[in-house]
């Protein structure tokens, strides 16, 4: 199951990202994965002044958008990550490391998630592509559109054949890690939520018991 968030990002935080991302520095993207032999790409030195900037922006975003926050039910997110693909560069087919290493902390991986920043018709290629069964779906989203999908999935940025992809990236270790339990409580947030108003009372007070148990019995502290 994926989430897209539509407006992540506010208009000034996207201007403010793209003018970061010119100024920032960049290294070779295989320093968070040096055995990878697929991933082509650039992203921003963790040690440049600037980082701590572009990750805050982008995780406040997360931490006042419902759609993220109900769909994620994150219990931990990784700094986001700024990440560009000049002509020619990709990341290939693969699934996300299942533990993604910080300085201070260990995320487990359940959900990845990709913020766009640049226009998408300012490049030619470079899109998110996810395996789902026996087909593949393709994203490439508007400046501060961001696809929540699980980790466990195969998926891969296409080459770039034009232009500059400037993303960031990041990986959120939720409460409930079991896909499945997380999405009947997502579901269960969301009927409660578009109908609980129309409810009886006694149906909305069964409807959150049964949600609150679930969330007990499922969640992870």
């Amino acid at each position: 199951m994926f989430l897209k968030v539509k407006n992540l990002l506010t208009g000034a935080e996207i201007e403010r990202l793209q003018q970061l991302a010119r100024e920032l520095r960049f290294v070779d993207g295989k320093v968070s994965n040096p055995a990878s032999t697929g991933k082509q790409n650039l992203q921003v030195d963790t040690g440049d002044p600037g980082y701590g900037e572009s990750s805050q922006i982008v995780a406040g975003a997360f931490a006042r958008s419902r759609d993220f926050m109900s769909f994620a039910m994150p219990k931990r997110v990784a700094p986001p990550l700024l990440c560009r693909y000049e002509p020619g560069m990709k990341y290939g087919a693969h699934a996300d490391a299942a533990m993604i290493q910080l300085p201070k902390a260990v995320v487990r991986s359940d959900l990845s998630c990709t913020v766009f920043i640049n226009d998408p018709a300012s490049y030619e290629g470079g899109e998110l592509a996810v395996v789902a069964g026996n087909q593949t779906i393709a994203f490439k989203g508007a400046p501060g559109e961001a696809i929540v999908y699980p980790s466990t999935q195969w998926h891969e940025v296409v080459p770039v054949t034009s232009g500059q992809r400037l993303v960031s990236i990041t990986f959120i270790e939720s409460h409930i890690a079991d896909l499945h339990q997380r999405i009947q409580v997502y579901e269960l947030n969301e009927i409660a939520a578009l109908e609980g108003a129309r409810m009886n009372p006694e149906s909305r007070v069964r409807l959150d018991v049964v949600r609150q148990n679930l969330m007990r019995m499922w969640a992870q502290s």
